[in-house]
């Protein structure tokens, strides 16, 4: 009998390592959205997630998480609840503190907000990232361990730093769109299973032969290709 998919309702998917937690089955905020895969790594206790990686959340901007994205040791989430005023003498949150002070809450509710944070599919996160209210990182991005995201960052591109810039991007404009239009993550999960091969290792062209609905896709497997063909 052939092995089963992985089970993306399992919040532990390696049983012998609970450092390692699927998000989705995790969370329980109506604020926080993740696709299914999405891992956190962590060796203290990873189903802290949410109170722990994801800070100053008081909403009702979202924190959105793609599918298949992983996620390293302390990589955090900080959202709008993390703003200060800057217009005045003091940045200080007087009203939080309560007594009459609590009278100007209007001073930090009316806060300027940067919207939802949004982090595409297959999206791979270093350890220790730190990710600023309201930025988008698109498909396929790759960012470097240590780095604080104060911006956008595109679909396949890999950025670094303090603050994070890109550094390269994983492939050409028309590779990019030729994978975006694939959009893999999508597939059905038994296809994506028949074709692990080419979506961990296959070139654009094999990628796209292996598109559900594409003829004869299901009898042609890529082989990983080697250094030098890449």
């Amino acid at each position: 009998m052939p092995l089963l998919p992985a089970d993306p309702t399992v919040l532990h998917p390696m049983p012998d390592h609970p450092r390692v937690v699927l998000l989705k089955p995790l969370v329980t905020s109506p604020l926080i959205d993740v696709g299914e895969y999405s891992y956190y790594d962590d060796p203290e206790d990873a189903t802290a997630f949410e109170t722990r990686n994801v800070l100053y959340h008081y909403g009702p901007e979202r924190l959105v998480i793609g599918k298949f994205c992983a996620l390293g040791t302390g990589v955090r989430f900080l959202m709008n609840g993390a703003n200060h005023r800057m217009d005045g003498p003091s940045t200080f949150p007087f009203p939080t503190m309560g007594g009459s002070w609590a009278e100007h809450f209007d001073l930090i509710t009316e806060l300027p907000n940067r919207g939802d944070t949004v982090v595409g599919n297959d999206v791979w996160f270093g350890h220790g990232v730190t990710v600023l209210p309201g930025v988008r990182i698109g498909h396929g991005a790759i960012i470097a361990a240590g780095s604080v995201v104060t911006a956008d960052v595109p679909d396949y591109g890999v950025a670094g730093g303090n603050p994070a810039r890109l550094l390269r991007t994983r492939y050409d404009d028309r590779d990019v769109a030729r994978l975006l239009a694939v959009a893999w993550w999508d597939w059905p999960v038994e296809h994506l299973t028949e074709h692990l091969r080419t979506v961990m290792s296959g070139s654009v062209a094999e990628l796209e032969d292996a598109a559900p609905g594409r003829s004869g896709n299901a009898s042609r497997k890529a082989a990983p290709r080697s250094a030098t063909e890449r």
